[in-house]
């Protein structure tokens, strides 16, 4: 497949060129974004192939931003017709407005991934093979075992972005990922865990028996140990949070917030805050969408703007917001590289891509050991957050009691309860531990899905409301 999509319409590059200049006169800005994806997934359940899909798209999104305004139409078809009907339709917008036209994005030479698309190697009977392997061995590993599921999902993702001005970006995107979930039971009871991994690079170091294996065991373990878990206590007490995956807390209660079009809209709990101490001393927060081969990098965004990285809050004060294109120009910031889309048939909008604490100096067994009675909350599943309030729940997929210092019995149902700025204003402790995710995370917003990836060191974090089943 060709990375020049342009090629695909049924004109030449100069009628192109001509029509979107043409359609984009007036507009403060805008783009022709033109998109051809390709995606395969394979699940492995109760010891057969349960499911297995390839599918194929390609379209175009044609946008036109006037103000606070954006005219927006997509089309499935590669063609000179179907690019006139989404002119028409977008040019509402720009009817009796008179714009300039922004200036192009700042381009670099830098690449974050390689563009081999990772969909055909290892083939598909290798893949299925694979997956049997794990389900064998987990099988065979432990007779607590119950259930296993494993999954594989590859994408390929070429984009080519033509602006008004005659600017233009290509990307090729790769993208896999490998998950491994098992169901561990002893009587009538039975528990979950899983893990999974992955990022903008072929399957080769995921699906080594190394890697595989280490997922396997490690989602064998939480099973194991929620299987022994009692019912978490409720009330209010200090908490530590792991390295790595736990940042989707921060992600959620503290990242939405730091979007762009969410603090021009004042919509934020944290609108109208920068260069104030929005947390503790000794919290700092970035974006960092230049992450070599990372789930959520990307060399461009949706856009055509080198991602970057972008700090957010600085030693416990706020300092910058990540943003596309219009919400940086009606506010008067510049882009940051965080313009987004999930695919052609959507429009961009400010969101993150690898966004992380960074390290402090404090070691994990120092936090822990101040807690005289909390909780230690090792991984996350599910949460929710209201972005205009800062409210967050979120349920603990693994977590144990502090005793004296001390890490003592896996708990189960333990939620964590709270206000996103107050939350970071009571992190009294900083590990020097940073870490990312493993390359698992999807972030879901005005119901668009991007990759993103999370992280933090521990820390921990003082009188955080705890909600569980045991009073």
């Amino acid at each position: 497949m060709s990375s020049d999509l342009l090629t695909l319409f049924d004109c030449d590059e100069d009628t192109l060129r001509r029509h979107v200049a043409d359609t984009l006169a007036d507009a403060d800005d805008g783009e022709l974004f033109v998109e051809h994806k390709q995606a395969e997934s394979l699940l492995f359940d109760n010891g057969r192939l349960r499911s297995g899909s390839f599918d194929t798209d390609q379209g175009f999104g044609l946008r036109a931003v006037a103000g606070e305004a954006i005219g927006f139409a997509h089309a499935g078809e590669l063609s000179m017709a179907a690019l006139k009907r989404a002119g028409d339709a977008v040019g509402a917008v720009t009817r009796g407005y008179s714009g300039t036209y922004a200036a192009p994005p700042q381009g670099t030479n830098r690449k974050l991934y390689g563009e081999d698309n990772p969909i055909g190697e290892p083939s598909f009977e290798a893949k299925v093979k694979l997956l049997q392997e794990i389900d064998a061995y987990l099988r065979g590993k432990d007779p607590k075992v119950r259930q296993v599921t494993a999954s594989l999902a590859a994408s390929y993702q070429i984009v080519d972005i033509l602006r008004a001005d005659g600017h233009r970006v290509r990307d090729v995107r790769p993208l896999t990922r490998v998950n491994v979930s098992v169901v561990a039971g002893d009587g009538d009871r039975q528990e979950t865990g899983s893990y999974g991994m992955g990022g903008r690079r072929a399957f080769g170091e995921f699906v080594a028996e190394e890697s595989w294996k280490f997922a396997a065991d490690e989602a064998l373990r939480q099973a194991l140990v929620n299987l022994e878990a009692v019912d978490a206590p409720a009330g209010t007490m200090d908490i530590v949070l792991g390295s790595g995956w736990p940042g989707v807390m921060l992600h959620e209660a503290v990242g939405h917030g730091l979007e762009g079009d969410f603090n021009r809209k004042k919509t934020s709990a944290f609108a109208g805050l920068l260069g104030e101490q929005v947390a503790a001393k000794g919290v700092t927060v970035v974006d960092d969408g230049t992450i070599e081969a990372r789930r959520g990098s990307l060399t461009v965004d949706d856009e055509g703007t080198p991602s970057g990285y972008n700090v957010l809050i600085e030693d416990g004060k706020l300092v910058g917001y990540m943003q596309d294109r219009q919400n940086a120009r009606l506010m008067g910031m510049e882009a940051t590289g965080n313009g987004r889309r999930q695919s052609y048939a959507h429009s961009p909008m400010p969101r993150m891509t690898n966004t992380y604490m960074l390290g402090g100096d404090k070691t994990p067994d120092e936090i822990i050991s101040s807690v005289k009675r909390g909780l230690y909350a090792v991984s996350f599943g599910g949460g929710q957050v209201d972005i205009t309030s800062g409210k967050f729940v979120f349920g603990c997929t693994e977590a144990y009691m502090i005793e004296d210092g001390k890490i003592g019995r896996p708990v189960k149902g333990a939620m964590l309860i709270g206000n996103g700025p107050e939350a970071m204003k009571r992190v009294s402790m900083v590990g020097n531990d940073p870490k990312l995710d493993t390359g698992i995370g999807m972030c879901g917003k005005a119901g668009q899905g991007v990759p993103v990836g999370v992280g933090q060191p521990h820390l921990r974090m003082d009188r955080v409301t705890v909600g569980g089943t045991q009073t």
